[in-house]
């Protein structure tokens, strides 16, 4: 379907400026395109603001061999439900880019591309919006930028010699764009633990610095431990049924890749392979990494929440009475020796080059609010904040698992909708 001129593409100079709509949606990615899609059933005037264009993050913030780690069929944007030729498999980046570019073809969206909105904040009537092109006003907002804004990198990386090329993973693409020599991988959630994947398969040396993040198996018992855990409804568990609510929404996630169909990440396996592993990294004094004597514990915790995953996955069968193949729990192929090195010398040991697998921080400076906590993280229920007529949308653990993913953010913006639906009426029964 054609899009409109007058409301895609790039924003006309001038084309909102001084405007007020009802409903102003920032963020044009998988959430904003959800929450579009379920404002334009619901007949809501609205816009999409989106900084860049439509699959920037995935095209520009993802390495070449980047897949999804849930299967395709679980890919269910309002309106969009996967429906290629592969649902048991997982989309590489180019595909995740169409997906998105098919769905704003699909039912061509009130979107603005190339719109940076600088400021948010209310004059105690309506929200003010600051653009680069200009200034407008809304009655709703739904905030839908997520919350992997700024690369999270530690102070200490300072310190590191100017000849050791240091990036975030962000920004890292492929092994061709480092220097020769060895590369220090630090983190060990699903970016770091396939990079270290993808640096190894090209024959590169990788020292991976680990952290404490779990991992989970990609099949037991016959199919992907993603649908096994779906099936037994992990995925529809809200927030609310959790007895840490903040250390759930925060947690690192589990370790696996879609690559090439499937399969485990084992860092075990990685150094049994010539790999050399380290516990965290905890600082760095010039040329020398220090590492926290930590390593078999974080190998084991990992494998302990993969076993605990398998355990649920096995009383889930006897209680249904399926017909599953039986399989073997894993062992170990791998052990940390008793003098597991806490220093390294990064010269001597040849690494030139450093990807800080980190994470994000969420950066909300530009909302001008008070609806954050003392993190700077918004306050909300299930998307709804403290300032009526303001909603955030495609968090991670916003309401379910699947919040802050192709599975879940549909859901979230249907509920969304109906309650800037409802402020809506609500609005127009008092006028």
């Amino acid at each position: 379907m054609k899009a409109k001129d007058d409301l895609s593409g790039h924003l006309l100079a001038g084309g909102l400026d001084g405007r007020h709509v009802p409903v102003a949606v920032i963020g044009g990615g998988q959430a904003g395109l959800a929450a579009s899609y379920c404002l334009s059933a619901a007949k809501v005037e609205h816009v999409v603001l989106e900084r860049h264009r439509i699959g920037f993050e995935w095209s520009e913030r993802r390495w070449d061999s980047f897949s999804l780690v849930t299967p395709n069929y679980q890919c269910l944007l309002p309106g969009h439900e996967y429906a290629a030729g592969d649902p048991d498999g997982f989309m590489v980046r180019d595909e995740i880019v169409d997906y998105l570019r098919d769905y704003r073809h699909r039912f061509d969206p009130p979107l603005h591309e190339g719109v940076d909105v600088t400021r948010l904040g209310h004059d105690g009537h309506r929200f003010t919006l600051t653009t680069n092109r200009g200034r407008f006003f809304a009655s709703q907002v739904v905030v839908a930028t997520g919350a992997y804004h700024r690369p999270r990198i530690p102070r200490f990386a300072e310190r590191l010699p100017g000849s050791i090329i240091q990036i975030h993973s962000a920004d890292y693409k492929n092994p061709r764009q480092l220097p020769e020599g060895a590369t220090l991988v630090v983190g060990t959630g699903q970016s770091g633990a396939q990079i270290a994947e993808d640096l190894h398969l090209a024959g590169r040396t990788v020292h991976l610095a680990t952290g404490n993040a779990p991992r989970v198996a990609r099949f037991y018992r016959g199919r992907d431990c993603m649908t096994w855990l779906d099936e037994i409804g992990h995925y529809t568990k809200g927030i609310t049924e959790f007895a840490d609510q903040e250390a759930t929404r925060h947690k690192v996630n589990h370790y696996v890749t879609g690559r090439d169909g499937g399969r485990d990440l084992d860092l075990r396996a990685f150094a049994r392979d010539g790999m050399h592993l380290y516990g965290r990294l905890a600082d760095i004094t010039g040329p020398v990494a220090h590492f926290a004597d930590d390593l078999r514990s974080n190998l084991d915790g990992a494998d302990a929440v993969m076993e605990g995953i398998k355990d649920l996955i096995d009383a889930h069968i006897e209680r249904e009475h399926l017909d599953q193949p039986t399989e073997e729990r894993y062992t170990p192929v791998w052990e940390p020796g008793h003098h597991v090195p806490t220093q390294v010398d990064l010269t001597r040991s040849g690494i030139t080059s450093v990807i800080w697998c980190t994470g994000f921080d969420a950066d909300y400076r530009w909302v001008d609010l008070p609806v954050f906590d003392g993190r700077g993280y918004p306050a909300h229920h299930r998307g709804v904040t403290s300032r009526p007529g303001l909603y955030v949308l495609g968090l991670p653990w916003q309401w379910t698992w699947g919040s802050g993913r192709f599975r879940g953010v549909g859901e979230d913006a249907r509920y969304l909708t109906e309650q800037i639906v409802r402020a809506t009426q609500s609005t127009r029964r008092v006028a």
